[in-house]
């Protein structure tokens, strides 16, 4: 399915290797914190888990430890979260959020927002419809920080995913499933299942960061730059935006000839 929106030719910020991109996009995040506390005002951060972001948040926390970065007027988003899984298991992403960011600085406890995945199917829409409530109460994301899986998804707004689609429950692709079977032990341990923030929420965000990082993101970065618009490959979406910067390490970057 093809969209048919302009697209933008945007470059992407290159740096030599995946600690230099992730202490840009750091630094990045901790000017929006400061210039929003200059200004009295809460920063509103949509937050992404897995490998890719490790580097950025051990950046966060050094700065918030050497260089008193607060981030106590932070208000957190995370994109998504496996359906169902407990809070507390090791491989949930609210575990995740713990061990990598928010137990080493001084957010508020009430500040941090993870989907809840212990609900019925019954209740999963409503409760996603009041997550999308929440994010919108505090005027939609100031700044959403994004990785792309291999199939081009963002979040877990896998392959087919509407750009109009909002906060939801996904199936999970295979080839998702299968980049997360080593966590997870089996194939089958992995959930099948994902709670999302949506593409358009993603869209809606004032500044988006998409940061990618080693060799195995290279096709579908390329793809998803200089490819068609097209839902087979969520990520393809930025390009019809001007509030993205694309964010690579020279081994994501490898395979990008920009469009003249």
């Amino acid at each position: 399915m093809l969209n048919n929106k302009h697209t933008l030719i945007k470059s992407p910020t290159t740096f030599m290797d995946s600690e230099k991109a992730s202490a840009y996009t750091a630094h990045q995040i901790a000017e929006l914190i400061r210039q929003k506390q200059k200004e009295g005002k809460p920063a509103v951060l949509g937050l992404a888990t897995g490998n890719t972001p490790k580097l950025v948040y051990k950046e966060l926390i050094r700065l918030h430890k050497e260089e008193n970065l607060s981030f106590e007027n932070v208000i957190s988003f995370n994109l998504d979260e496996y359906y169902p899984i407990e809070k507390e298991h090791h491989l949930s992403y609210t575990y995740f959020m713990a061990e990598q960011l928010f137990n080493h600085v001084d957010i508020k406890k009430e500040n941090i927002h993870i989907p809840h995945t212990d609900f019925s199917q019954g209740d999963i829409e409503k409760y996603c419809l009041s997550y999308e409530d929440k994010i919108n109460s505090f005027g939609g994301l100031d700044l959403q920080l994004l990785g792309i899986g291999r199939n081009g998804h963002i979040g877990f707004n896998e392959p087919g995913s509407s750009f109009d689609s909002i906060t939801r429950l996904i199936d999970l692709h295979p080839l998702t499933r299968e980049d997360a079977a080593p966590e997870f032990g089996t194939l089958n341990e992995v959930p099948h299942q994902a709670i999302s923030i949506g593409i358009n929420t993603i869209m809606n965000a004032k500044k988006i960061l998409l940061l990618a990082l080693g060799e195995r993101k290279s096709e579908i970065v390329n793809k998803a730059l200089n490819g068609e618009v097209t839902t087979e490959i969520p990520a393809s979406v930025l390009q019809t935006i001007s509030h993205v910067e694309y964010i690579l390490d020279k081994q994501a970057a490898q395979l990008i000839a920009l469009k003249n």
